[in-house]
């Protein structure tokens, strides 16, 4: 049966479409849903009976064994795009919006909380992270006018609260995500990059302190996700050469070990933007969620 999703933002060429997939740690992928619009950035429940993910502004689940897709109702909110995450107990999905907010917003649906601040100049929030104990969240944030940019790291309580800045540095950082026991954030950046978009992967103490490189080849490395189990490390890989984070490209999912160890290919698709934007790791450890973007159907 057919699923219609608002159409909002980037669409798909002819006879392009979006496909759910599962892929376990051998590399074994089977697609959960197809769409004829745009779906991004599943994250996986921590009791791994949904998926969620955006499309058209808005939030949608469905089960990791296929069927219909459920809206999520976010009142007076249709403008999210693909940063979102869940709180560790399942009870909140909280989320990027357009308008450069957090808000917080219950899994079943609901009316949405405001947690982020307003600041006298330009900061948009984009979310990535949330702690174990479910009590702050990592996000990017774009600052200062255009023409000064500057995409640094932050925290914030994920109840509300002061922002707190991790990085104050010139080169983009995207990304930021807790590892399971909470000492670290993984990141991407440009921090080592000797020509523009060149990211690599990174991790820091969870206070901004010692900052360490994990990748070092010739790809643009992006959006590091750590398994639950904290054994492995999932990142996209991007083209040499490639700025930012596009979509359609043809591209790798990588995996690594914590350290940066061991590094190999689990998987080649075409994508790229809302293929893995945020955590999508099942809670057993064992299986990813991403979306692919084929242009053969």
């Amino acid at each position: 049966m057919s699923f219609s999703f608002p159409r909002r933002g980037r669409i798909l060429s002819t006879g392009q479409c979006a496909q759910l997939e599962v892929i376990d740690l051998d590399g074994n992928r089977r697609v959960v849903f197809t769409a004829d619009d745009v779906i991004e950035a599943p994250n996986w429940t921590p009791d791994g009976q949904w998926l969620v993910f955006n499309a058209g502004g808005q939030l949608f689940r469905i089960s990791p064994g296929g069927g219909t897709p459920e809206h999520i109702e976010t009142t007076g909110l249709d403008d999210l795009n693909n940063d979102h995450v869940l709180s560790p107990d399942g009870r909140a999905i909280y989320v990027s919006s357009d308008d450069g907010h957090l808000y917080s917003v219950p899994f079943e649906g609901g009316s949405p909380r405001r947690i982020s601040n307003e600041h006298p100049t330009p900061h948009h929030y984009y979310l990535h992270g949330i702690s174990p104990d479910g009590e702050t969240l990592a996000y990017v944030a774009v600052e200062r006018p255009e023409e000064e940019r500057l995409v640094n790291i932050f925290t914030i309580p994920a109840s509300g609260g002061p922002d707190r800045r991790l990085t104050h540095v010139s080169a983009p950082n995207d990304g930021p995500e807790y590892s399971p026991d909470g000492r670290w954030i993984y990141f991407n950046s440009e921090l080592a990059a000797s020509r523009p978009g060149h990211a690599q992967v990174f991790r820091m103490e969870a206070d901004g302190s010692g900052i360490e490189q994990l990748t070092f080849d010739s790809r643009v490395n992006w959006f590091p996700h750590l398994s639950p189990d904290g054994r492995f490390v999932a990142y996209l890989s991007y083209p040499e050469g490639t700025l930012g984070h596009p979509p359609d490209k043809e591209v790798l999912l990588r995996l690594m070990s914590p350290t940066g160890a061991d590094q190999h290919d689990l998987a080649a698709l075409f994508g790229g933007q809302g293929t893995i934007n945020v955590n999508s790791w099942a809670p057993d450890s064992k299986r990813l969620a991403f979306v692919s973007y084929p242009k053969d159907r």
